[in-house]
């Protein structure tokens, strides 16, 4: 009596193969827009925050806080490009 063992074939494993690296592909990719959404959350709030620090040293006449916050906001912008 012969016994055949339950091995996949060839072609059973580079299908298999070929969906975990998909997956890997997707949770890569996943990872990424995560990571883009973070950081364009992270910018529009600094951005929000300086402008309204700017407006302040402009109301209250601050020039030497308004030019330091310009130039952390053009630093900001510069960062984008």
């Amino acid at each position: 009596m012969i016994l055949i063992k339950n091995e996949n074939s060839y072609t059973e494993m580079m299908k298999s193969l070929a969906h975990s690296r998909r997956n890997r592909k997707d949770e890569n990719l996943l990872q990424m827009y995560i990571q883009m959404v973070i950081d364009d959350s992270l910018f529009k709030r600094k951005k929000e925050i300086l402008e309204t620090e700017i407006n302040n040293a402009l109301d209250t006449g601050d020039q030497q806080t308004f030019y330091k916050l310009a130039d952390k906001y053009a630093d900001l912008m510069k960062s984008t490009t």
